[in-house]
């Protein structure tokens, strides 16, 4: 009796070891509860080369990139130790769509991925970081 106890618990962490694999942006797999969302998409009135430059300008304001998959279009990132990945897609002619997937410690960060893509949003609409990374303009004297 004692035997099928011992067989059933390890059976059981076995099973729960395998499953937790989820897929990346870029293709790869990363141990993790698969079944959690983990992604924001947003959709923007840009070519995709406006939104990978603004992209990489919020990786690099706020953590170090990783990784530029141009072939992918996928930037990789660690932000406050999370692992994050931007894809870039072309929607149609006009409109590009951003992926932004946030990992960290084996589970999701679903408010870092918002916040990166309000950042890329931000970016987008004022072609500036916010908050804004040089001193703005001294007003002129007339003296």
């Amino acid at each position: 009796m004692r035997l099928k106890w011992i067989f059933l618990v390890g059976l059981a962490l076995t099973a729960g070891l395998l499953s937790g694999c989820v897929e990346t942006l870029d293709g790869r797999h990363r141990a993790g509860m698969p079944w959690v969302n983990d992604r924001i998409t947003s959709r923007y009135d840009r070519t995709p080369a406006q939104c990978w430059e603004a992209a990489k300008d919020v990786l690099k304001f706020q953590g170090t990139i990783t990784s530029e998959d141009a072939l992918r279009s996928v930037l990789q990132a660690v932000v406050d130790e999370r692992n994050v990945w931007v894809l870039i897609n072309s929607y149609d002619g006009k409109t590009t769509q951003v992926i932004v997937q946030c990992r960290g410690g084996g589970g999701t960060d679903l408010q870092m991925a918002a916040y990166l893509d309000k950042e890329i949003a931000i970016r987008l609409a004022t072609g500036q970081l916010s908050p804004a990374t040089s001193n703005p303009p001294k007003p002129a004297t007339g003296k």
